[in-house]
């Protein structure tokens, strides 16, 4: 589903998807960025995984010294690069999440927030492993997940989406159980906290596994 992202939802229409978002979305988006927020130092140099046209690297560029974001939807990361343009500490790539093209420890923080550990239909472990390669030894890793409780919130901005042409009609039979399914091809699974605590484990990692606001689950990651 990569191509999803980079070809139907994307630059603006990926925009749109944020501005639709009922409060308790909304909420819940702004949970996330100040839960990575209060993890970041002056100075830090951070990377983003999937991030979009800008809309948390804005953020993270107000708190870090030097604020990366990379991406597989060239449309997205033209549009960020327009939006950032005022920003002087702000770079973004089109680039593959598994494949980096930093040197090792060139970061100080990684972050992959709303569940694009599943969102980006790669190998979790590479993803993850890839992160913590260019993580500094010390350094934070943060991916985040849907958490199970706020599935009914989540459903309803899906349905949001759907209603304003920006997925497919939600296929009413398969979607249940944190899985959501459209008639599209588009389909969007979660990362709970075993699963996190077990990838964590195969990388030789340290992990902090916390739900935040009742709506993420994030994964802090150190190197062990």
């Amino acid at each position: 589903m990569p191509g999803y992202y980079d070809d139907k939802l994307a630059a603006e229409r990926l925009r749109q998807c944020y501005e639709i978002a009922p409060p308790r979305v909304r909420q819940y988006l702004e949970a996330e960025v100040q839960h990575v927020l209060a993890r970041i130092c002056p100075g830090d140099r951070v990377l983003e995984l999937g991030c979009g046209y800008g809309r948390v690297l804005l953020r993270l560029a107000g708190a870090a010294g030097l604020a990366t974001g990379i991406d597989t939807s060239a449309a997205s990361i033209a549009m960020g690069q327009r939006c950032l343009r005022a920003h002087s500490n702000c770079r973004l790539a089109v680039m593959d999440a598994v494949v980096l093209a930093f040197c090792e420890a060139s970061f100080d923080a990684v972050v992959c927030i709303q569940n694009g550990i599943s969102a980006f239909q790669v190998d979790r472990r590479m993803l993850m492993g890839e992160a913590l390669r260019v993580t500094r030894p010390e350094g934070v890793v943060l991916f985040s997940s849907y958490a199970a409780g706020f599935w009914d919130a989540r459903l309803e901005w899906f349905e949001l989406q759907a209603a304003h042409g920006l997925l497919g009609e939600l296929d009413r039979e398969r979607t249940r159980d944190g899985v959501i399914v459209c008639k599209d091809g588009f389909r969007a699974t979660t990362v709970g906290p075993e699963e996190f605590a077990a990838l964590a484990t195969s990388l030789g990692a340290r992990a902090v596994i916390e739900e935040v606001d009742g709506s993420s689950v994030f994964c802090e990651l150190t190197s062990a």
